[in-house]
């Protein structure tokens, strides 16, 4: 059995909110998919955008070489072709082109199957206000569960 791989883009939850969530595959070799296994692999301040024949891309992910791999190894910081159907990609593109959102990777895991996933967000980018109000927010709900607590422990 092998270990439960789940590489996460914890700075997205603050700086985007998420419109609509999608799965899309990953095209890699496999050296690549071998280093993702090892738990090798980083999608902070990485995003997704459309070539030219409108194919989506991952850019700027980290999937750092695989240390029993040969000379022919990956490229750390490569684009990779992210695989969806012809319907998502056109909504997606149409989404991006007219009220300029963005494409955000959220999580990377292995699926029961072994074939690498990644979870994509449609999102859109948070104003300054937006992200105290969050912080404030969670202030707020730490200092209630800490007086939970210790007024559960007098009684």
């Amino acid at each position: 059995m092998q270990k439960q791989i789940n590489i996460q883009n914890k700075k997205a939850k603050y700086e985007y909110s998420f419109i609509q969530n999608y799965t899309a595959g990953i095209v890699l070799t496999g050296s690549e998919i071998k280093s993702i296994r090892n738990g090798e692999a980083s999608i902070n301040n990485s995003f997704c955008e459309f070539n030219d024949r409108q194919e989506l891309f991952i850019i700027n992910m980290q999937i750092n070489k695989y240390s029993a791999s040969s000379i022919f190894n990956h490229n750390p910081k490569a684009s990779r072709k992210l695989l969806l159907k012809k319907n998502e990609l056109k909504k997606l593109s149409k989404e991006v082109k007219s009220n300029g959102l963005t494409i955000i990777p959220i999580k990377l895991y292995i699926n029961e199957k072994g074939i690498a996933k990644l979870l994509i967000s449609l999102a859109k980018g948070k104003k300054l206000y937006d992200k105290r109000v969050n912080i404030k927010n969670r202030e707020i709900k730490r200092d209630l569960d800490r007086l939970n607590k210790s007024f559960k422990n007098k009684n």
